[in-house]
């Protein structure tokens, strides 16, 4: 009797099984890699580049130069770091060395475009009035615009006892605690909307008003008689008075102040003189733009501020 031959299951080669779709039960999934903000893994290390940025915008923030220390401080990088990295910086003019201490660049604002300025050809028309405040009060005279949420200076007539700002060497500062910083926020509604937005009030010195409500209610006062004070608001040792220049439609383009050294205040004599200053300086920016208003202008439209 032929004997059957029977073979184990376990011996014979298993059939591979069919091809799943993805997502059949069943079917294991491929690993997916995660990144590490969802697997809570550490962050990338910021690059040189981005190092480089938090340099640029912490210079840009700041009133005055900054030293190494504290720029080390505010963004968070090794001093070796950022005196590498300012080195690269001011090599390309991007920033500037000043002293000991850091600022922003020429060639940064170059590059950042024309900021506000006056009219283009009517420098020759307002330095005198300029000029004519300084010789009557001999004191700082300054002509300020608004530039973002800082006011710029984009004229200064001062003589041998110029008094000493933090703004002497980056020509910009604060408008909350700045004599001319008041003027364009008290007269300029969307630019005191706009700054309201950033919140709060940087202090300066013990005399800063850090408060909204107290900043409005001397803004009020501007308002009502024509004359912003800052004293000792902005820098130790410095008072100074501002008034608006306006154009042709009542809006306020430039502010005129007078910079004076502390413990004296600015008196109703010299701050009568900037209001006649700026009276003056508004007739002539008037003229200057009711002239480039006649004219043809081929190349675009009329040169206004900027």
């Amino acid at each position: 009797m032929p004997r059957t031959i029977t073979h184990q299951a376990s011996s014979l080669p298993r059939p591979l099984p069919a091809a799943q779709p993805p997502g059949t039960p069943g079917t294991p999934r491929p690993l997916e890699r995660s990144s590490p903000l969802e697997n809570g893994g550490p962050l990338e290390k910021p690059s040189s580049l981005e190092k480089a940025i938090s340099i640029l915008t912490s210079l840009s923030a700041a009133v005055q130069p900054v030293s190494l220390a504290e720029l080390s401080r505010r963004t968070g990088l090794p001093k070796t770091t950022a005196y590498r990295l300012l080195g690269v910086l001011c090599a390309k003019g991007l920033t500037q060395r000043i002293g000991i201490d850091y600022a922003i660049g020429d060639r940064l604002v170059s590059l950042a475009g024309p900021g506000p300025r006056m009219i283009p050809g009517t420098r020759p028309l307002v330095l005198p009035h300029l000029v004519r405040l300084y010789e009557r009060t001999r004191q700082t005279v300054n002509l300020a615009v608004p530039r973002g949420l800082e006011v710029a200076y984009v004229e200064r007539v001062y003589g041998h006892g110029r008094v000493s700002s933090p703004s002497d060497e980056v020509d910009r500062a604060p408008l909350h605690c700045t004599a001319g910083g008041k003027v364009l926020l008290a007269f300029d509604h969307a630019l005191n909307a706009s700054f309201r937005e950033r919140g709060t009030l940087d202090r300066m010195t013990r005399r800063t008003i850090v408060a909204h409500a107290a900043l409005d209610r001397e803004l009020r006062v501007v308002r009502r008689h024509g004359v912003a004070y800052a004293r000792e608001e902005f820098a130790e040792g410095v008072v100074c008075a501002a008034a608006p220049v306006f154009d042709g439609d009542g809006g306020v383009r430039m502010a005129v102040s007078v910079a004076c050294p502390a413990p004296s205040s600015v008196s109703g004599e010299v701050a009568a003189l900037v209001k006649q200053t700026a009276h003056a300086v508004s007739a002539t920016i008037v003229t200057a733009l009711s002239a480039m208003a006649l004219r043809p202008h081929p190349e675009g439209p009329p040169a206004s501020f900027l």
